[in-house]
């Protein structure tokens, strides 16, 4: 997925993702639903920002991503965290968690219903006593501009990192276009992704939830605008 830019992702999205908001409101979420939660899973882990914050807040932290080169990145940030390469609609883990975690709209690369149902099902398996789901949904139909297009700079260590953005709806997916110009000692090269996720409605996702055995609260807020949904067994 991120083949052309996995080595740049940190740099393009700390120009505009607040990583230490988030975690401090996952943080608090977890703890009012169970205070005594000390172990998470962050599914779709990417390259480990996420799970370094929520090491730093005292939980014990696991992370599974389908990506080999995110998962290089993420076990040098995080040298104490156990890594998984896994898809997250297929994988089982010896270890059970008092916190599933899919967040930044990583859902979304399921495509289809039915693979988001056995998504939410792997992660309701590998729930502890008292655990808690939070998955960060994609836009829903409608929910994407496809008009709009977005560059994104990033810039550290004589690196520069452009990206920009264009979106192209297909039915019920959504294609992102991602095109880079990235300028180092060696000079400047292009580079071009295409990412694919599902549309899926608040109630679609809901049913699926449930479907998956898990009660389930939407909030429309959430970590970003995107929304958030927390969910636990039933």
């Amino acid at each position: 997925m991120y083949t052309a830019s996995a080595e740049y992702y940190d740099l393009i999205y700390s120009q505009f993702k607040d990583y230490a908001a988030e975690v401090a409101q996952l943080t608090d979420l977890i703890r009012r639903i169970n205070p005594a939660a000390t172990s998470v899973l962050d599914v779709a882990c990417g390259t480990g920002e996420h799970a370094r914050r929520l090491t730093a807040q005292g939980f014990s932290v696991d992370g599974l991503d389908l990506d080999p080169a995110f998962l290089a990145i993420a076990r040098r940030k995080n040298p104490g965290v156990r890594l998984f390469e896994g898809d997250m609609s297929d994988f089982h883990l010896p270890r059970r968690y008092d916190a599933v975690l899919c967040l930044f709209s990583s859902i979304g690369y399921m495509k289809t219903l039915d693979r988001v149902t056995a998504a939410l099902r792997c992660f309701s398996e590998h729930l502890a006593p008292g655990g808690v789901v939070v998955v960060e949904p994609w836009f829903p139909p409608g929910g994407l501009d496809a008009m709009r297009v977005t560059t994104n700079i990033g810039e550290a260590n004589g690196v520069r990192v452009s990206r920009t953005a264009r979106a192209e709806i297909v039915g019920r997916l959504s294609r992102l276009f991602f095109d880079y110009e990235i300028t180092d000692a060696a000079g400047t090269r292009h580079a071009s992704e295409m990412h694919e996720l599902g549309l899926f409605t608040v109630e679609e996702q809901l049913d699926a939830f449930r479907d998956a055995g898990l009660g389930v609260e939407h909030d429309p807020k959430g970590l970003m605008d995107r929304g958030l949904f927390v969910a636990t067994p039933r």
